[in-house]
C-alpha cells in the first residue's frame, strides 16, 4: 500500500538527529559503559513516517528514548521545531508535550487500569488548561478519531481488546495536536489482522491531521506498509535508509535483506519465491 503514498509536508524538516551517542553505564564496578547509539543522524519533515527498523539491541527503541528526553545524549543535537531540545530541562520538556508525543508498544500496560477511558483522555486536556466542558467535547472527538463507541468513555480498559486498548492509547497520544508522535512498536503486541486495522488508522489519522511519526518496529513488512521512508538500524548505527519502496525491495544491506526474511508472508509459495529473490540479490552483491 505504501509504495503509492506521497510525503506530505515542507522541506523543512520537524525533527533533526544529528551525530547523537549515548552511553549507558556497565552494570559491574569494572564494567564498561555500553555504547548504545553511535553518531546515528536522522530528519523527519511535517506529515512524514520515517520507518525505523531493526532486530532487538539494535538501538531503535534507546533513539527513540533520547528524542523523548529518556535516555542520555553524550554527543550530538536533537532539534524539534527548530529548538534544540536533547539539553532541556525536565520542566522545559513538559512544555513540548503538546507537539511532541508517544504511543508505547503494549495496550495493556500503557493504560491505568483503575481509570475510565474518559479520565485517561482528560487527563492531558485539563493539564494543558482546558475546561471540563472543553475536555468532555475533545474526548467525543477523540473517541470519533479512532472509531470507538462515544460510551467508551464510561468503561474500564479492561473492557476492551488489545486492538481496543492501542486505540485509547493513540487518540490519548492525538488530545493535544501534537507535531510529532514516536511510535514504539505500537502494533507488535497485536495478532496480524488487528495490526492491519491499526496501521490503516496510523494512515488515516496522518491524511486527516498531518502529524508526523518515527515508527519504531522490528517487521520491514509493517514499514514497507505504513512508511514514506525508512532507516535501518544494527549496533546503534544506522546502516542503510531511503524511500519505503526502495529499501523494503531492493536493498543494499545484507542485513535488511535478512529482515526482509524474517518477515512472515501468509502463502508458502510467495515465501518461497521471496526467498529465492532475495538470495539471488546476495548471491550477486557478495564480494
Amino acid at each position: 500500500m505504501n509504495e503509492d503514498r506521497e510525503r506530505a509536508g515542507s522541506s523543512e524538516a520537524l525533527l533533526r538527529v544529528e551525530n547523537i551517542d549515548v552511553h549507558y553505564r556497565g552494570k559491574g564496578f569494572r564494567s564498561r559503559p555500553f555504547h548504545a547509539l553511535k553518531d546515528v543522524s536522522i530528519e523527519i519533515h511535517p506529515g512524514e513516517t520515517l520507518g525505523l527498523v531493526g532486530e532487538s539491541g539494535s538501538g531503535k527503541t534507546t533513539l527513540g528514548r533520547a528524542i523523548l528526553g529518556l535516555a542520555p545524549v553524550g554527543s550530538g543535537r536533537v532539534v524539534f521545531d527548530g529548538q534544540e531540545i536533547s539539553t532541556l530541562s525536565p520542566r522545559a520538556r513538559r512544555s513540548l508535550s503538546a507537539d511532541l508525543q508517544v504511543v508505547f508498544q503494549d495496550p495493556y500496560s500503557s493504560l491505568n487500569p483503575g481509570m475510565t477511558i474518559e479520565t485517561i483522555l482528560a487527563e492531558p486536556l485539563r493539564a494543558g488548561g482546558a475546561s471540563r466542558r472543553d475536555s468532555s467535547a475533545r474526548i467525543r472527538e477523540l473517541l470519533d478519531q479512532v472509531h470507538l463507541p462515544a460510551d467508551a468513555a464510561r468503561r474500564y480498559p479492561r473492557e476492551f481488546s488489545g486492538g481496543q486498548r492501542q486505540r485509547v492509547a493513540i487518540a490519548r497520544s492525538l488530545a493535544l495536536d501534537p507535531k510529532l508522535i514516536v511510535c514504539d512498536e505500537p502494533v507488535s503486541a497485536l495478532d496480524l489482522s488487528t495490526q492491519a486495522r491499526v496501521l490503516d488508522l496510523f494512515i488515516d489519522i496522518q491524511q486527516q491531521t498531518g502529524v508526523a511519526y518515527l515508527f519504531i518496529t522490528h517487521d520491514l513488512s509493517v514499514v514497507r506498509y505504513i512508511s514514506h521512508r525508512v532507516a535501518v538500524m544494527l549496533n546503534g548505527s544506522i546502516i542503510e535508509s531511503g524511500d519505503s519502496s526502495t529499501v523494503t525491495s531492493e536493498p543494499d544491506e545484507a542485513y535488511t535483506r535478512k529482515l526482509l526474511l524474517a518477515s512472515p508472508v501468509p502463502h508458502p509459495a510467495r515465501q518461497a519465491e521471496r526467498r529465492r529473490h532475495y538470495e539471488s540479490l546476495s548471491a550477486h552483491t557478495a564480494p
